[in-house]
């Protein structure tokens, strides 16, 4: 693909997803994706047309990877300004404007545009941290991305809730610290865990991730996938980790 740099802003520049000859808009400035959001990816349980919705899109990573392992119309929303405009011009970027829409606004207030379940499937990569004092030290950007500043977990589940189809999937990664809290409010939502899959950094250390999905509505029935290991003994990532970032496995993690 030939680099559109009139996209770019300055202090931005275009790197390379690695997988289908995909590009995304980033700058040092504001909240890069990392692993997290392309575990969620491919983690994630998504209908092969229909229609998808990524919230706390950031920079649109998550839409921009899904469109590999789906054909349905893909939508995200980011209350940032910055952001959200990075994430419409890299889905121009990549030539995507007739799969994917990028919203800019509150997810607590989309179910007001859109009504009640009308998505067969969410993801969601959130903000992992309550509120504490620590986020006055990052620039407004990251501390938004990083701490629950304008939403918070529960707000989060709720919204799956009411945007989700019933029977449809809604998809999350977040910190295992964070685990019983996060089943505790799907339960009260009526988001039913099904897959948990946890993510280790390296096979003797404790998880730093968790990826969760859960069905709307959905029979009480937990599936504990085998650990992904990110790392081997030689500091090199782990054939299932390449597999991912480089694309050749198009079905969940």
């Amino acid at each position: 693909m030939d680099m559109d740099n009139s996209l770019l802003e300055p202090s931005e520049r275009i790197d390379d997803l690695l997988t289908h000859d995909l590009h995304i808009i980033q700058s040092d400035e504001v909240f890069s994706f990392s692993m997290d959001a392309v575990l969620l990816a491919r983690f994630a349980g998504i209908p092969p047309r229909g229609r998808i919705l990524d919230l706390c899109t950031g920079n649109g990573v998550i839409p921009l990877l899904l469109t590999t392992r789906t054909k349905a119309d893909i939508e995200g929303i980011e209350i940032q300004p910055r952001l959200a405009g990075m994430a419409r011009r890299s889905v121009t970027l990549n030539q995507m404007q007739e799969r994917i829409i990028i919203r800019e606004g509150d997810l607590r207030e989309l179910y007001k545009e859109t009504g009640h379940g009308v998505y067969d499937a969410i993801t969601v990569n959130p903000p992992y941290m309550p509120l504490n004092g620590s986020d006055i030290k990052l620039n407004r950007h990251q501390a938004i991305a990083r701490h629950e500043i304008s939403c918070t977990l529960e707000e989060v589940i709720q919204t799956c809730f009411r945007l989700v189809k019933p029977g449809g999937k809604v998809s999350m990664v977040h910190k295992p610290q964070r685990l019983g809290d996060i089943m505790a409010l799907m339960r009260q939502y009526r988001l039913e865990p099904k897959r948990l899959r946890f993510v280790h950094p390296r096979a003797h250390l404790e998880a730093n991730m968790v990826l969760i999905e859960a069905i709307r509505d959905g029979k009480p029935e937990v599936r504990l996938l085998p650990p992904l290991i990110v790392y081997d003994e030689n500091n090199q990532y782990c054939p299932e980790i390449m597999d991912i970032y480089y694309g050749s496995k198009e079905g969940e993690v």
